[in-house]
């Protein structure tokens, strides 16, 4: 597994690196989630912008984002516009997203940068060209929230995210059994035999324990709660942190 160096951190090293969301619908609501993440002291921040009430203001998006670098200096940030074809809170055409992915790539004000996989393929890798042009590096996900896909289904996902250029491949899936969490961290185990540094997760109370058990079965990184949770089954950032320090020493 080749490791991810954003600012300070490594990610694929070690600990799993905690991310935590900041999804305000204003600019004051954002900037007071900013304030009480930063105490909590997370690896990284990610923006939720699909949560933001003028996303589709380019001018308003830099304006957010210089904001909050000045705030969080030095935490590596992630910009995420979540579809709502994947859970997102916010309508955009497909032409408008990576537009958005555009001008957001061209502020040079985060680290890290979400696209979905599942959009149009040559669209997506010009906007991946455009973000390794920039040192930005690229999560490339898919998130299914009502089901699990089957073990080969979640395996190819992963598989042509790395065939693409994706930096770190993310996949995200709602459990309905015991069994599907075990397809999940079954999954996991076998890209990082495969020396893929992926970011996996089981939404939901069903799916806890692949937030917690990164260490142990690959996945690089996990989502807490900050004031809000993003998705399904996230816990804060406290309560995770403990659970990996514990696995971390007997691992």
């Amino acid at each position: 597994m080749k490791p991810i160096k954003v600012k300070h951190i490594t990610i694929g090293e070690g600990i799993p690196k905690i991310i935590v969301p900041i999804m305000g619908y204003s600019e004051s609501e954002l900037l007071e989630e900013i304030a009480y993440i930063k105490e909590l002291n997370p690896d990284i921040i990610e923006w939720r912008a699909d949560a933001f009430k003028r996303v589709a203001d380019y001018a308003a998006v830099g304006h957010m984002l210089s904001l909050i670098r000045e705030k969080v200096p030095n935490t590596p940030l992630l910009f995420t516009f979540r579809t709502e074809q994947e859970g997102g809170n916010c309508p955009m055409s497909l032409v408008d997203y990576f537009n958005l992915i555009k001008v957001v790539l061209d502020t040079k004000r985060i680290e890290l940068i979400d696209m979905e996989l599942l959009t149009d393929e040559t669209m997506l890798r010009e906007m991946m060209n455009h973000a390794k042009q920039k040192g930005i590096k690229v999560i490339l996900s898919n998130h299914e929230f009502t089901h699990t896909p089957a073990k080969e289904t979640l395996l190819f996902r992963l598989q042509k995210m790395a065939s693409l250029g994706a930096d770190i491949p993310k996949v995200a899936v709602m459990p309905q059994t015991v069994k599907d969490l075990l397809t999940l961290l079954d999954v996991t185990q076998e890209a990082k035999e495969s020396g893929l540094p992926v970011i996996t997760m089981a939404m939901g109370k069903l799916g806890l324990l692949s937030r917690l058990s990164g260490e142990i079965f690959g996945s690089v990184a996990t989502f807490a709660a900050g004031k809000h949770q993003s998705a399904p089954g996230q816990i804060s950032v406290s309560q995770l942190r403990e659970v990996q320090d514990i696995i971390h020493q007997h691992s």
